[in-house]
């Protein structure tokens, strides 16, 4: 096929999509299929060396203001689908998806209402509460919305410490601080909006990190992740060696089964299609909580969704057949 790849974006998570980008797109060409690469941050300016879209250091200025201007590249006029390898907002919010599908093109990942309900916490844990998916409890704050003095107060009584603080609509960890007293209150909001116009505060789950991947519908092998630092922060998630990962978890086959079940219940309450990353909290009671759903997750080499797939014996190559078959229906 003809695939325009779309990698870079200008989210803070523009680094892991060029690591997602580059495996992909080496993948793709392995698999025999024709590849243009296209970053939406450089608008018509693309590159013309394929190797410059994947290096460290930017092409030329970036700005989400050139993302029409490159989805309305000559290019896409001649193919046959679009890979979003995009993480962040304007990549995995809906954002891209929509100007693909005013041009009739289709994508890898979920549809825009979906992307958008994935990336928007508040609106997803929302959806989750109807569904009845385990969440934890949480409230939200807007710059100017609140007291400091009476906010306290609201999360002390309804969340308790410590609580998570964390921007409403990033992914990769990007601007979340565990905050074990009301002193933290105020700079871990500081930090959070500066990536969000709003915040998500939710009480905090001490437990086991599990995840589990959703392919067309079929909920693939638990996953869980054991950190260095007790959180699988940013460094933990993009730095081989800093965390282990045991797939199949183990864990007792109920609890893998409910986790499966709350994975791919929490997949379709959002309308999610081809294939998602589910992520949960689990206590020593085997308390399930669901943390968020990923709509396009990383397939880098220390990505989760390749691990579980290869744990439920579907190669790389196989599982991005998948992925763009599934796009194609």
């Amino acid at each position: 096929m003809k695939i325009a790849l779309l990698v870079g974006g200008s989210s803070p998570e523009r680094e892991i999509s060029k690591r997602t980008g580059l495996a992909v797109y080496s993948a793709l060409k392995e698999m025999g299929h024709e590849i243009a690469a296209v970053d939406p941050a450089y608008g018509k300016n693309q590159p013309q060396e394929i190797s410059k879209f994947f290096e460290e250091q930017d092409f030329t200025e970036i700005s989400n203001k050139n993302y029409v201007e490159a989805l309305n590249l000559q290019l896409f006029n001649d193919i046959d689908l679009a890979f979003i390898a995009l993480h962040g907002k304007w990549g995995e919010d809906g954002t891209v998806q929509s100007l693909l599908e005013l041009k009739g093109i289709k994508y890898t990942g979920s549809k825009v209402l979906a992307s958008s309900a994935a990336m928007d916490k508040n609106m997803s844990k929302f959806l989750f509460r109807n569904f009845k998916v385990s969440t934890a409890e949480w409230i939200t704050a807007v710059p100017g919305s609140y007291e400091l003095k009476s906010l306290s107060k609201i999360i002390k009584k309804d969340l308790g410490f410590p609580c998570v603080i964390k921007p409403n609509d990033q992914g990769s960890t990007v601007g979340l601080t565990i905050c074990k007293k009301k002193d933290q209150i105020e700079e871990a909001l500081k930090l959070s909006f500066k990536f969000s116009d709003k915040a998500l505060i939710e009480k905090y789950i001490p437990g086991r990190e599990l995840t589990v991947a959703i392919l067309e519908k079929e909920a693939l092998p638990v996953l869980e992740i054991k950190p260095k630092h007790g959180l699988y922060d940013y460094e933990c998630k993009y730095t081989s060696g800093m965390s282990e990962y045991e797939v199949p978890a183990e864990i007792p086959d109920k609890i893998k089964k409910k986790l499966q079940a709350q994975a791919l219940l929490a997949f379709n309450s959002l309308g999610c299609e081809g294939y998602a990353r589910i992520d949960f909290r689990v206590t020593k009671k085997y308390e399930i909580y669901c943390l968020e759903v990923n709509s396009l997750p990383g397939m880098t080499a220390t990505s989760l969704v390749p691990k579980m797939a290869k744990a439920a014996g579907i190669s790389f190559h196989e599982l991005l057949d998948r992925i763009m078959r599934a796009a194609l229906k």
